[in-house]
């Protein structure tokens, strides 16, 4: 076992170097199309408060990057139901939120985030889905729930679902632009998966989103979701060490964003100004994010406040200072969640022996 200051050099070495690439541009080219084209007809169509139902629909063409074709298609296909879905949750629970108390209103949209991101885990888990996790499924539900409503229901859903067919539809387009793959007619081996085991990424990710959500919506500050987001961003990597690693970088990460975003947000911008920088920033995330996490963060920071400013806009600076600290809170509550389950692991490994 190599001693802790090689541990340490590895862990700053992977936070401050870049990865090896992988004709990285051609994805990203494909999920920056994917954002652009729903983005660009909301903005002509003078709808353009309904690009988070759009965005997030989008996300589906982060799925399944690298794999062949058909199996993207495959994947893509069940990941646009998912997200389209989630979305259409979180427009349910907008409309919701508004004939309830506010108290009451948010800490539904926090317990059903949760469940979401504990369900959406086990889902990815069981049937392969990369990227892992459920940041996506979790950012769809919370952040159209937390939003007033931009339009009824039947709309979010239309939005998100036509936004993530097109997105599959570039997936199968990919193949033709470059994004070929070798043993495309491979079928992965199929991994089994028992109860206790899905229960257990079921829990994790709930309990961890739940909690970190109530110390955000706690702490008074207007987007407890951020801090749900953190806190699973965390859980993705294999290995406890890697875990903690990643919060650590998340953090980081997310404060030199900030600085891009302040950048972003100094000066007066139209709203197509607003989508040509998502658009750019959704290239250059997805051309570094399997690189460097920390790096790629610079441009998911903005990315994900631009899309909030596009659809809702808030003041800049509270805006900048929410998201910093729910990280923080977020990237806490996640390391927390890490270490007491390593304790648990070790006390109960003791007790069987």
């Amino acid at each position: 076992m190599p001693a802790p200051p090689n541990r340490l050099r590895a862990a700053v070495r992977r936070l401050v170097s870049l990865g090896p690439g992988r004709v990285d541009h051609i994805p990203a080219l494909r999920i920056a199309a994917g954002v652009a084209v729903p983005l660009s007809i909301l903005l002509l169509t003078d709808h353009i408060g309904w690009a988070m139902y759009a965005g997030f629909g989008a996300f589906t063409g982060i799925y399944s990057r690298y794999e062949p074709t058909a199996l993207r298609f495959r994947r893509q296909s069940l990941v646009a139901v998912l997200l389209t879905a989630c979305v259409t949750l979180g427009a349910a629970l907008s409309q919701l939120a508004q004939v309830l108390p506010q108290a009451a209103g948010s800490w539904i949209i926090l317990l059903v985030s949760a469940l979401v991101a504990g369900a959406a885990a086990t889902l990815v888990m069981v049937r392969g889905l990369k990227p892992g996790g459920a940041i996506f499924p979790l950012f769809a539900v919370a952040a159209v729930a937390s939003a007033p409503p931009a339009a009824p229901v039947w709309v979010a859903f239309a939005v998100a679902a036509g936004s993530a067919g097109l997105c599959v539809l570039l997936g199968l387009a990919g193949h033709w632009l470059g994004e070929r793959h070798p043993g495309a007619d491979v079928t992965p081996a199929a991994e089994s998966w028992s109860r206790a085991e899905r229960a257990a990424e079921f829990a994790r990710f709930a309990l961890v989103a739940a909690a970190a959500g109530a110390v955000g919506h706690v702490s008074g500050l207007p987007f407890p979701y951020w801090a749900q987001i953190a806190a699973i961003a965390l859980l993705t990597p294999p290995g406890r060490s890697l875990q903690v690693e990643r919060g650590i970088h998340r953090v980081v990460g997310t404060v030199l964003g900030i600085v891009t975003t302040a950048f972003l947000l100094s000066f007066p911008a139209e709203l197509w100004q607003l989508v040509v920088w998502v658009v750019v920033l959704q290239f250059l995330a997805e051309l570094f994010v399997l690189r460097n996490y920390a790096f790629a963060l610079l441009f998911i920071t903005p990315l994900a406040l631009l899309m909030v400013q596009l659809a809702h806009p808030q003041p800049v600076t509270p805006l900048l200072q929410a998201r910093v600290l729910e990280t923080v809170i977020g990237a806490s509550v996640g390391i927390a969640g890490v270490l007491l389950a390593a304790l648990w692991d070790r006390r109960r490994a003791r007790t069987v022996a």
